[in-house]
């Protein structure tokens, strides 16, 4: 089959990190398809932009991957800049899409709603199977972080967007598992019957996290120091990741071996820092930023690798940590605070959680978990490791194809 990926933000790996587009084009590629991913030219959270001319659109091959790159303004932040690059990329994509081989199956991305409605407007002009995939719930997250109420215009709109793209689509595939119940709430279901509701959460690439693991060491002291029983936190470092939270809890652990290495950067660290000095916790160390390859060399010599951020209403219908599935590869305990029914680390007994999110109960589970018989700690880890076979990329394709292929063939 020929597959195109649309997904504003799936630009090739070495640029921005989120590389699950990739992962299944190479996947898919494996299996003996076609597939193309389109993206807009501007990089996520930078100032890059791929296209520095006026050059309409650019084909790259990366790593054995067909990109084509639609150019796009650059914009900053979350304001009124990244809803006019949002809204650019999906009126463009069907211009360019249109120089292209008919596909037999386009799978659009949401976030943002507006290109992967684009998407499923192509499949039915094509007379193409159409997948709608939503990373994301827009507009729900967008009233979750309080950045606008419910019945605000904007949102009003972008909810009838969202049930356009569930109701046209052929089938639909949530990267959380509880998202019918979202339907179910939105009282959505006779218009979108669960029959088209499909769950493919996040994952990890396991051959590539192996060789990176053996080919990529980070040599630190405190990570080598087996009198020290590490807590380990990945990712950025800003408002939204709540890391004074851990600061608080880290002050309530009682286990004296216990220690918070985190790694990473962002906005908050000078901040979180200062606060570390001022008042003399010691039991926490930044160890700053480093490239994504060296992260499996970090979160394999754990003790206990923490999925952590400032809990909202949506995660509710589960979450879908990107590092939560790195740190099932790494065969380590997982201990996550997201009050969720939907926690594939619970699920899979590769860890706990803290539902009573506070400083005291966080600090209380890892002195549970620093306390573990040596039994139950394999356990855990056995269950680490049987989770990350399970959200290996290559299974996780194969699960993507059955929803392409459940669908049948149009004239």
């Amino acid at each position: 089959m020929r597959i195109w990926l649309i997904n504003h933000y799936a630009v090739p790996p070495q640029y921005y990190p989120l590389a699950r587009q990739n992962y299944f084009a190479k996947n898919l590629m494996r299996l003996g398809h076609e597939v193309t991913i389109f993206a807009a030219s501007t990089v996520h959270n930078s100032d890059k932009n791929l296209i520095e001319d006026d050059t309409p659109y650019r084909e790259d091959v990366v790593d054995g991957v067909h990109y084509v790159l639609i150019r796009c303004k650059g914009y900053h932040g979350n304001g009124a800049s990244r809803i006019l690059n949002m809204l650019e990329f999906a009126r463009k994509l069907p211009g360019v899409c249109d120089k292209y081989p008919r596909p037999d199956a386009i799978v659009a991305t949401s976030m943002p709603p507006m290109s992967c409605a684009a998407g499923i407007k192509l499949a039915r002009k094509y007379g193409c199977r159409g997948i709608a995939e939503i990373a994301d719930l827009w507009p729900e997250s967008i009233i979750a972080y309080g950045i606008a109420g419910p019945h605000n215009p904007a949102v009003l709109w972008l909810r009838r967007l969202e049930k356009w793209i569930y109701t046209r689509a052929d089938a639909v595939v949530f990267t959380v598992e509880g998202a019918y119940d979202y339907i179910k709430e939105q009282h959505w279901e006779k218009e979108v019957p669960r029959s088209k509701v499909y769950y493919i959460n996040n994952g990890v690439d396991l051959d590539l996290f192996n060789y990176n693991k053996e080919h990529f060491r980070v040599e630190d002291k405190d990570l080598d120091d087996p009198e020290i029983f590490k807590v380990v936190y990945t990712g950025s470092i800003r408002r939204v990741n709540g890391l004074g939270l851990l600061l608080d809890a880290a002050k309530a652990v009682r286990d004296p071996r216990g220690r918070f290495l985190i790694w990473g950067d962002g906005d908050e660290r000078p901040m979180l820092e200062q606060r570390v000095k001022d008042e003399n916790i010691g039991n926490v160390v930044f160890k700053g930023r480093v490239e994504k390859k060296f992260v499996p060399s970090i979160v394999s010599r754990a003790d206990v690798n923490i999925a952590h951020c400032i809990s909202t209403p949506v995660d509710r219908y589960g979450i879908s940590f990107n590092k939560m599935f790195e740190y099932f590869a790494a065969g380590r305990i997982v201990l996550s605070d997201f009050p969720t029914q939907y926690n594939p680390a619970v699920q899979c007994g590769a860890g706990i959680t803290v539902n009573d999110v506070s400083p005291a109960n966080i600090a209380a589970a890892v002195d549970k978990l620093a306390s573990l018989p040596e039994e139950e700690r394999r356990r855990f880890e056995e269950n680490s490791r049987a989770a990350a076979h399970k959200y290996d990329f290559k299974n996780l394709t194969s699960e993507l194809l059955e929803v392409i292929q459940s669908i049948p063939e149009k004239e």
